[in-house]
């Protein structure tokens, strides 16, 4: 029998949370990074965190085929139904030490993203959304669940922009935009903070790779936000042909108030 879409996104949170008892002991005790051949840092705890979530996966979600950042098929064409993982985002906020990393598991369904969580282990909140079903961010020290829903975009907005990856046609973006305020914060955090309303707008023009941001996009999308390529059209999972890279996107929230 098929799992339900609140059945599956249960069944992420758990497989999430899992990656995230493998990864705080590695992040306490030290840590130590390798170069991958792109020249990205590898950790063992990027090691850990993917074995806990393949081992998960198949337990949770059998004959869903798998694709993560550590275990790459050949080429990058995808079945129209999969699960697209990355078992640590903001590697470069773990080496640092500032807590801003997450374990990200999206499903996708005909290249949209439409169910995914956020974990972030060393700060104790997961955020997960499905369409159809919202959002919601759990405190995991108390229990507390609450509804994740952007907010009416302000004017001028107010935009969040990453830590580690500052580039000239986002500040470009920003200016042109009017933007007030700029929070920074690594990995997908950014789309989670547009999802809780406390900011408007997360412009991206640097490389980013899809298992990067399918997670916090399904949140987003659940919490009434939306990301698009820069001519309007949405950013979509799996087509093949770039390498598992994503376009530049813009990831909005609410729209402007009416008379705004």
């Amino acid at each position: 029998m098929p799992i339900s879409r609140t059945g599956l996104l249960a069944a992420l949170a758990e497989v999430a949370k899992a990656a995230g008892d493998a990864i705080l002991p590695i992040y306490r005790e030290g840590i130590v990074a390798r170069a991958k051949p792109d020249g990205s840092p590898l950790t063992e705890a990027d090691l850990a965190a993917d074995a806990a979530i393949l081992a998960g996966l198949a337990r949770a979600c059998p004959g869903i085929p798998v694709v993560t950042e550590e275990t790459l098929p050949d080429g990058d064409s995808a079945p129209g139904r999969f699960l697209l993982v990355d078992p640590l985002d903001g590697t470069k906020e773990f080496l640092a030490g500032n807590g801003e990393f997450t374990v990200n598991i999206a499903l996708i369904e005909d290249h949209r993203p439409v169910a995914g969580v956020v974990l972030a282990p060393a700060l104790g909140l997961l955020w997960a959304g499905a369409e159809g079903q919202g959002a919601t961010r759990t405190d995991l020290a108390t229990g507390k669940i609450a509804p994740c829903r952007v907010r009416p975009r302000g004017r001028p907005p107010v935009a969040v922009a990453s830590r580690s990856h500052a580039d000239a046609d986002t500040e470009a973006f920003l200016a042109r935009l009017g933007a007030a305020e700029r929070r920074s914060v690594g990995s997908s955090l950014k789309f989670c903070l547009v999802a809780d309303g406390e900011a408007d707008i997360y412009p991206r023009f640097a490389p980013t790779m899809e298992w990067d941001t399918a997670a916090g996009h399904a949140v987003l999308l659940a919490a009434g936000g939306r990301v698009e390529t820069p001519d309007g059209a949405p950013l979509r999972y799996g087509t093949g042909g770039r390498g598992w890279r994503n376009p530049p996107f813009i990831a909005w929230g609410g729209d402007l108030p009416a008379g705004g």
